[in-house]
């Protein structure tokens, strides 16, 4: 009698074979990348060139065959490999400006929040050496914490949440 850990060694062996034949006989393509260093594929990219392929393939009339697919010129290929990179680089700077988008509407949040749970708002001046506190009338500080919901709405694209009371 065969005990369970014996029957599913054959079964591993056969189905790993079974993978083996599929990628043996996958198709594989060569391209060159723009710094010159050669790429291997089982899929095909644009200025790619068959090498190996053991299997017929059938025409179909909407999938071009190796020899119906266009030859790129080096101008062709620096092209797109041009275009990549400017997309690469666009994406980037969005993440860029989007990280720094963030961190402006944390700041903006915080100001708003501390403006709206102070008691008394006050203002530093250079003319004070001391360092002492100018405070501001309840005019100055209801225009403070307007200024202070505006610049959130401005950061964030959309105005803080009402205070919970």
């Amino acid at each position: 009698m065969l005990r369970p850990r014996a029957m599913l060694r054959p079964a591993a062996l056969t189905l790993t074979l079974i993978g083996l034949i599929g990628v043996a006989n996958a198709d594989v393509y060569r391209w060159v990348d723009d710094k010159g260093e050669p790429h291997y594929s089982d899929k095909w990219v644009p200025g790619s060139q068959l090498i190996k392929s053991n299997r017929p393939h059938p025409q179909d009339s909407t999938a071009p065959s190796a020899s119906d697919q266009p030859k790129l010129t080096p101008a062709g290929e620096q092209k797109i490999a041009d275009k990549l990179a400017q997309e690469q680089n666009q994406r980037a700077v969005d993440k860029d400006v989007a990280t720094v988008r963030d961190g402006q509407c944390k700041q903006a949040k915080e100001r708003y929040q501390k403006a709206i749970q102070a008691r008394r708002l006050y203002k530093t001046t250079d003319n004070n050496p001391d360092g002492e506190r100018t405070y501001m009338t309840d005019e100055e500080a209801d225009a403070y914490r307007a200024q202070a919901r505006k610049d959130v709405t401005d950061a964030c694209g959309t105005p803080p949440p009402p205070a919970a009371e």
